[in-house]
C-alpha cells in the first residue's frame, strides 16, 4: 500500500505536481538523511547532497521514469551523489583497509535491558554485528532497517539481486559463527558467576 502511494506521488510529481513533490521530500527526507549519515558524520554535507538530489529531480522531472521503486531510487541516487561528492570519502573509493566504516547503530532499547545478563547479551550482539564487513552491514541495514527487498537493494548498491543474496548469506554465516563464540562465552561467564 505504501509503495503504491509513493508511486502515485512520484508519477504526479513527474507530471509537474509541486504538492506531490513536496510530499515526496517530506516523507523521504528522514530515510535519506539516516542513510546518508551512514557515509558521513558531517550532517551539513549530507543535507546538501539531499537538497542537490531533490533540486536535480525537480529540474529533470520530465525525463525521469514514471515506474520506479521510489525509496530505492532515491537511496541509490543519494548514494551516488555522496560517492561523487569531493568532500566525502565513500568506503567504495578507498582500499578496504583504509575505508571509513559504514556506520550502523545496532541498538537495543535500554528499557528492555533490566538486568546485568541482558546488558551483557545486548553488548555481545552489538559486538558481533560490528565485526562483519562493511558491505554486509550495509545490506543488512537496507534489508532489515529500511525494509527493502532484494531487487531494491540491488538497485541501491548497483549490484545484481543474486549478489545481494550472496552478501546476506555471508553476513548471516559470519553472524552465526561470531554469535556461537560470543554466546558460549556468555553462557560460561553466566554459569561461572552464578
Amino acid at each position: 500500500m505504501e509503495q503504491q502511494r509513493e508511486l502515485e506521488l512520484w508519477q504526479a510529481f513527474t507530471e509537474g505536481d509541486i504538492s506531490a513533490f513536496e510530499a515526496i521530500m517530506l516523507e523521504q527526507f528522514p530515510t535519506l538523511y539516516q542513510y546518508g549519515s551512514k557515509f558521513s558524520k558531517n550532517s551539513e554535507i549530507v543535507k546538501d547532497c539531499i537538497q542537490d538530489l531533490f533540486l536535480y529531480l525537480w529540474e529533470h522531472k520530465e525525463h525521469l521514469s514514471k515506474n520506479v521503486s521510489v525509496k530505492a531510487y532515491l537511496m541509490s541516487s543519494l548514494r551516488r551523489r555522496i560517492h561523487l561528492n569531493k568532500n566525502i570519502v565513500s568506503f567504495d573509493v578507498m582500499p578496504a583497509s583504509e575505508s571509513p566504516l559504514f556506520q550502523v547503530a545496532f541498538s537495543v532499547e535500554d528499557a528492555f535491558i533490566e538486568n546485568e545478563y541482558l546488558q551483557r547479551l545486548s553488548n555481545q550482539i552489538k559486538n558481533t554485528l560490528t565485526h562483519i564487513p562493511q558491505r554486509q552491514k550495509e545490506v543488512i541495514y537496507l534489508r532489515f532497517f529500511q525494509n527493502l527487498h532484494r531487487d531494491q537493494i540491488a538497485e541501491v548498491l548497483c549490484i545484481t539481486p543474486q549478489t545481494v543474496s550472496n552478501i546476506l548469506q555471508m553476513a548471516f554465516k559470519s553472524i552465526r559463527k561470531n554469535w556461537k563464540t560470543e554466546y558460549f562465552g556468555l553462557l560460561f561467564f553466566h554459569f561461572v558467576l552464578n
